[in-house]
């Protein structure tokens, strides 16, 4: 039984896009050259693939174990025919990372100039989210995620700062009408501007001091969704409203302004900074190489998971 490569390659377009009218957008074919691709592999295999409705198309079980097994299998395809780059001058092609929005904030912006400034035949796509999703079921080459995030049969390089904070702020005015706490358990009683993972997880508070660790579930009038939502906790904080805690780079413009306030700022809790993670595969897409050996030169420290 033989299936045609494009109308595999059409079928996890539609996948990815959740539709055959997006996925024709996105792949630049027709709605209709997808859909009959997509029935020639049903027929072929015997099995639905996608369940079509008028509001939407998703795959079946049979369709969703397809997915499972043929994207890791195609991203293999395209990097054995990638290894032809090596005999290029240099590298071209599109690399795209996965990244969570901190890192798109914090890390990146520093990277992605120079590197495609040295690399004009690179084309980089960055999707940005909070959600811990597959990488490579998401048609991605790699990402960036902090240690604990990591699978253990991925390569992971640092990237980035090697250390980062936690930093609890608050506007002046706030801390002057209800006081400077002393210690974090006291944030109990202030209000504080809380984040939400898309999972509904609503992470603890994290103190650290001489050995100490206090972990608090403080409440307040505001929760936002981790990722896209923070910048509105930022500016309640600035505001007035309450105590936000967020990684210290992202608070430190308005520190530095003094907008903000530190609040226990001897208890920030210092944690390993992100890693750019990738499969351990023989051939690497040589846009994913260059990216890598261009983060090593700009003198990380290498580390890796895996070999």
């Amino acid at each position: 039984m033989t299936t045609d490569i494009q109308d595999l390659l059409a079928f996890v377009a539609v996948v990815k896009a959740g539709g055959f009218r997006e996925g024709a957008r996105q792949s630049g074919a027709s709605a209709s050259s997808l859909s009959d691709a997509v029935r020639r592999m049903e027929t072929r295999l015997g099995v639905r693939l996608l369940n079509r409705t008028t509001r939407s198309v998703v795959p079946t079980e049979a369709g969703a174990r397809l997915m499972e097994r043929i994207v890791p299998a195609l991203g293999e395809v395209e990097s054995a025919l990638d290894v032809v780059n090596e005999f290029r001058d240099r590298p071209s092609g599109t690399l795209r990372l996965n990244v969570p929005i901190s890192a798109a904030r914090l890390v990146l912006p520093g990277i992605i100039t120079p590197f495609l400034q040295s690399h004009p035949d690179i084309r980089l796509e960055v999707v940005a989210e909070e959600s811990f999703v597959d990488m490579l079921a998401a048609g991605c080459d790699a990402g960036i995620r902090y240690d604990d995030r990591i699978e253990q049969d991925m390569i992971a390089v640092p990237i980035g700062p090697r250390f980062q904070r936690f930093a609890t702020a608050a506007a002046p005015a706030y801390l002057n009408a209800r006081g400077r706490p002393e210690h974090p358990r006291d944030l109990l009683s202030h209000a504080c501007l809380r984040g939400k993972f898309p999972s509904g997880a609503m992470p603890l508070w994290e103190y650290e001091r001489e050995g100490e660790i206090v972990r608090i579930d403080p409440s307040g009038p505001l929760v936002v969704r981790i990722g896209g939502a923070v910048d509105l906790a930022v500016q309640a904080a600035i505001d007035g409203l309450g105590v936000v805690c967020l990684f210290e780079g992202w608070l430190r413009p308005y520190l530095d302004s003094g907008v903000l306030e530190p609040v226990l700022e001897p208890w920030w809790q210092r944690f390993s900074g992100p890693f750019l993670y990738y499969p351990g595969r023989r051939y690497l897409p040589s846009p994913l190489r260059a990216f890598v050996d261009f983060i090593q030169a700009a003198g990380d420290v290498r580390h890796s998971r895996a070999d």
